[in-house]
């Protein structure tokens, strides 16, 4: 594997070429040291620190000290609708793209604040015009490197339109589509070139991922279920939600290559004692394939209960996300929402009005996993994990992300662990670097 320490040259464009963490507890995947931890700027990787010491004979040109605070892999979120004020899925009246990427950009840079250092940007059911416009600017978008860029797209997660129309939650029913021919279905949706990689060069081997890194769907709904196979062998996760789908149907999902449940328990159809359905495939021996699963622990769309249940079936595939809306970020009231109707903002809660049916979240990932320590007793290290090392694993990152293994990506996040008097955890972002450059401190913004 070929070292990732740059030469004298390469240091001398940056004045923090090589940066040691040094007095600080490093959250690993199975445990939490006392560890120093070293990266380089220019790379934007985490280097070995023996190689770089003892083999190089390297002196780091910056040594921050973290007085004893926690070192987490930057956060994964899979699930996000968008943020202060700005909606993936709203294309300008104008059309003018370039105020959506500018936007875009916005918003990666607020989400970085809260620890979130990659994403898939989050698309709900729309007319395929919206797809077409919107995908080609929300693909993997780290090819570049750029931390002043904020959070980084691992490509577009499509949620809809081929939904149960029982399960729609807040999705426009006149939009949904049935899939009759399967995966040309989708093509036509999406557009074939956003579900496939596109050549960069005319080098074969050097390519950009596709547009569309996650599709949910309901397996039941039309054609949907003969789709799954292909959109696999594509590289693009088939997540199963906003469906009426039994433990059969389910299963069957999975089995054809289904490695995800959209917000478990949310838009499905209920656990019953004779037909588990979705919330089953759980409960499958661990010979047989079991899926990831997301779970927004906002203490509005699940109960904390139900919350530990799932996390002890099936803790190697939960995954905490926000579901968080374009209203993220932004003082309570009552705003317009993409279909003519209007949404009631109340802290994390947020409510079609007149109703009382859940309209998305606009939680912190950082709270999620706060809230989940709280209500399950589970670990840190737990916490962590599932917003970051599981959700790389979901995506099939997990050499570059949601680690601090050596040449993963330099994406950290610095957590202080508040403990009030009841007991009650809280974990603080205290600071965020991207590919080895600090975007964010909380003492001086």
């Amino acid at each position: 594997m070929p070292s990732v320490i740059q030469d004298d040259r390469s240091r001398r464009a940056s004045k923090d070429g090589i940066i040691k963490f040094t007095n600080c507890r490093l959250v690993r995947e199975d445990n939490i040291v006392e560890q120093d931890l070293w990266v380089s700027a220019v790379t934007g990787k985490i280097i070995r620190s023996q190689e770089a010491f003892y083999d190089h004979h390297t002196v780091p040109d910056t040594v921050v000290d973290l007085g004893g605070r926690l070192v987490a892999p930057g956060f994964i979120d899979v699930q996000v609708n968008g943020a202060l004020g700005f909606d993936f899925s709203v294309v300008p009246e104008d059309g003018d793209m370039s105020s959506y990427a500018t936007n875009l950009v916005q918003v990666n840079q607020g989400l970085i604040r809260t620890g979130v250092t990659s994403y898939l940007p989050t698309l709900t059911s729309q007319r395929s015009e919206v797809y077409r416009q919107t995908l080609p600017l929300l693909g993997p978008s780290g090819r570049l490197r750029l931390p002043e860029n904020g959070a980084e797209s691992l490509g577009a997660h499509c949620e809809g339109p081929f939904l149960s129309p029982t399960k729609n939650g807040i999705h426009n029913l006149e939009v949904l589509l049935a899939a009759s021919r399967g995966f040309a279905d989708l093509e036509e949706c999406y557009g074939e070139e956003n579900l496939r990689p596109a050549k960069k060069t005319t080098t074969a081997s050097q390519v950009r991922p596709a547009s569309v890194k996650m599709i949910t769907a309901a397996p039941e709904v039309g054609q949907i279920a003969a789709a799954i196979p292909e959109v696999a062998a594509r590289d693009i996760i088939f997540s199963i939600g906003h469906s009426e789908c039994t433990y059969e149907e389910a299963a069957a999902a999975v089995g054809a290559g289904a490695t995800m449940v959209t917000h478990l328990f949310n838009a499905m159809r209920p656990l019953h004692h004779r037909n588990p359905g979705i919330f089953g495939v759980l409960g499958t021996p661990e010979s047989f394939p079991r899926p990831y699963f997301g779970i927004i622990a906002d203490g509005i769309h699940l109960h904390p209960t139900s919350i530990k249940i799932a996390f002890n079936a099936h803790p190697d595939g939960f995954i905490l996300v926000t579901d968080a809306m374009r209203l993220a970020g932004l003082p309570d009231g009552v705003y317009d929402w993409t279909n003519g109707d209007r949404i009631i903002k109340k802290g994390a809660l947020l409510t079609l009005e007149g109703s009382d049916k859940i309209a998305g979240s606009s939680i912190s990932l950082v709270d999620c996993v706060s809230n989940f320590l709280n209500w399950s007793g589970a670990s840190i290290i737990d916490g962590i994990r599932a917003v970051t090392s599981t959700p790389a694993k979901m995506l099939g990152l997990q050499s570059t992300k949601g680690t601090l293994r050596s040449d993963a990506d330099a994406d950290l996040v610095v957590l202080t662990e508040d403990i009030d008097d009841s007991g009650a955890s809280k974990l603080i972002v205290d600071q965020v670097w991207k590919f080895g450059s600090k975007v964010f401190d909380r003492e001086i913004s």
